[in-house]
């Protein structure tokens, strides 16, 4: 994965984008190699990944070279694009691991994109969103549905059509970041969340991300049984089962190193 810089300690996995020379933007590769990334740490028993950029910026959107092939395709070939890159922001949605965004420099188009799939975003004070694609005559339209569930529709309206960029305390204020800091404190802000995620036990984590997706805008009357079948599963499992004991007996559950 030439595209990327990884690098695994212990459950927690680390992730960079690793093209600086052009602020980490997108192109074919990297959306390859983010896919295939996703899919093994699926695989693998790691428990926490961070996501974030080499050099001065987190990611810059479309790569410009790239860009430029794309004004060539035909709408067929767009939409296999399109496609490819869709495939990519599911995969890293709906990892049964917590994501943590890593955000430094500029998260434009789909670096923004990017920081609304992780779970939890922490930023540097001095970072630059923008849903900028309006200014370019084309939309957000793959990271629309992402983008919009995490910052709502009104904020979306706004920054969508606008194309207008904005900073990280705005960022948080609307939902897309939950932690801004210096950057020279990023890192130990991100530490703060891993620390706090490895205490979790991994498959309740894993079931809250599914059960968060299930129940989100819908009536609570209407998922009332499942979500009276998911406490009752998650109750006498084997982690449910080690969580209540060890509370109980007042000890670390088992998960906890």
């Amino acid at each position: 994965m030439t595209t990327l810089l990884i690098n695994r300690s212990g459950p927690v996995v680390r992730v960079a984008l690793n093209r600086p020379e052009v602020r980490n933007a997108f192109n074919e590769d990297v959306i390859a190699d983010l896919t295939a990334w996703a899919a093994s740490v699926a695989a693998s028993d790691a428990r926490v990944a961070i996501l974030s950029g080499a050099g001065k910026a987190f990611c810059a959107g479309a790569d410009l070279s790239w860009m430029s092939k794309m004004a060539g395709y035909s709408q067929e070939e767009n939409e296999h694009d399109a496609r490819q890159m869709a495939a990519m922001f599911n995969a890293l949605d709906t990892l049964p691991i917590p994501l943590i965004g890593r955000i430094h420099g500029a998260a434009l188009g789909g670096g923004t994109g990017l920081a609304a799939v992780c779970d939890i975003v922490v930023a540097a004070k001095d970072a630059v969103f923008g849903f900028t694609e309006a200014k370019l005559g084309i939309l957000p339209a793959v990271i629309s549905p992402f983008a919009v569930r995490k910052i709502g529709v009104s904020s979306a309206r706004e920054l969508f059509l606008t194309a207008a960029r904005f900073s990280a305390a705005r960022a948080k204020d609307i939902g897309l970041v939950h932690t801004v800091t210096p950057e020279v404190s990023l890192d130990a802000a991100v530490d703060g969340y891993v620390n706090e995620l490895l205490t979790s036990a991994p498959e309740a984590i894993a079931g809250a991300k599914r059960l968060i997706a299930t129940v989100a805008g819908r009536a609570p009357i209407d998922v009332a049984e499942v979500t009276a079948q998911t406490i009752a599963q998650r109750r006498v499992s084997d982690e449910g089962q080690e969580g209540m004991r060890a509370f109980l007996e007042k000890r670390p559950a088992r998960w906890i190193s």
